[in-house]
């Protein structure tokens, strides 16, 4: 490479050969503290709901009955609720028992912390203190140093993962989650909730778990690693299977493209969605994460507001006006923010 390369390659931390090793025991997953604690956090929110109100009943004959399963190493994990949501796309839930998802809560109480602190800090999905805000405020800080504070011009590659959720493969996440944690308990706890849902023989994770969110970014962490010190990309964002490349130069990212599919099709058996695939300029508009950036500025996306101001229309309450404004104060949106109070007023008083 000559001395001319574009910004988007940057200096890569050299990784050691020893990769960190898990610490927990099976035991600190499906002790009753952990159950208790996990069932804390779980029902918040959903105390009225008819299924956790029949389990919280017998709170704690039901506790212990799941306890005693998973210490005699007998508890198998039951099926699926399914149903269809928009948001706003379709997309298809899967929903488990409260005794299944109390367990998934326990199991992500252990390893997020443990995971969390080996993914790159540009991945922001399902994460604590990430979310969509936080990686749009990311993308505009990378749009000025990838343009040099827009005095060239940036150009960004786009990406997204076909059936990310029904294509992940049960043997290679669990070949990744072996590398760090080598309690074979654990592991066959983890099998256990990776194989109760299939898409296809082997493949997909369900939705609704609380694990698959976790899950997911240990799978995607692998192509995250790959990007930062293999690549060497400097200016690069995942959010799920939604992701970025900034540069200032077009060529260099025509030219990682392919290596993308590559490693993606032979270490992960993901494909990239070939129709939501694009390499455009700053300036003429990137559609990412339910905003259209610009070099100076970012707008709603259309779709997002005729979406919101359905939901006002729906759902006319205060705490709704106030989760949109919440949402809009992101954005240069002084209009639409205007927009909204009035049609909640003139709603308000019909």
């Amino acid at each position: 490479m000559n001395n001319r390369q574009p910004t988007l390659w940057g200096g890569g931390i050299i990784i050691g050969s020893m990769k960190r090793q898990l610490c927990h025991t099976y035991q600190d997953i499906i002790s009753l503290e952990n159950l208790l604690l996990a069932w804390e956090e779980f029902i918040k929110g959903k105390k009225k709901r008819r299924d956790v109100q029949e389990f919280s009943f017998n709170l704690f004959d039901n506790i212990i009955l799941l306890y005693e399963e998973l210490a005699n190493q007998t508890y198998r994990h039951g099926g699926y609720e399914a149903f269809r949501i928009n948001d706003p796309k379709p997309r298809d839930i899967h929903k488990a028992s409260v005794r299944d998802r109390l367990l998934h809560h326990a199991i992500y109480r252990i390893l997020y912390p443990f995971f969390d602190r080996l993914f790159v800090t540009d991945s922001y999905s399902c994460r604590v203190d990430k979310g969509t805000h936080k990686a749009i405020e990311r993308f505009r800080q990378m749009s000025y140093k990838a343009s040099r504070n827009n005095t060239k011009t940036c150009w960004v590659l786009k990406c997204d993962i076909k059936k990310f959720f029904a294509t992940i493969d049960h043997d290679i996440l669990l070949t990744i989650l072996r590398e760090y944690i080598f309690d074979k308990d654990i592991l066959y706890l983890l099998r256990e909730v990776i194989d109760s849902f299939e898409t296809a023989t082997g493949k997909g994770l369900p939705l609704g778990n609380l694990t698959s969110q976790l899950l997911v970014n240990i799978y995607m962490n692998r192509f995250d690693q790959f990007i930062k010190h293999t690549l060497k990309a400097q200016y690069y964002i995942r959010y799920a299977d939604d992701f970025v490349f900034l540069s200032n130069n077009k060529d260099c990212l025509n030219a990682i493209l392919p290596q993308i599919k590559k490693f993606l099709f032979q270490e992960l058996k993901l494909q990239l969605h070939p129709q939501k695939i694009f390499i455009k300029t700053l300036a003429s508009g990137i559609d990412y994460l339910g905003w259209v950036n610009f070099p100076y500025h970012r707008v709603l996306r259309t779709a997002t507001k005729r979406r919101m101001m359905r939901r006002v229309q729906e759902h006319l309450t205060q705490k709704t006006m106030q989760s949109y404004l919440g949402l809009l104060k992101h954005g240069n949106t002084f209009r639409l923010r205007n927009e909204v109070l009035n049609k909640y007023w003139l709603w308000g008083n019909m």
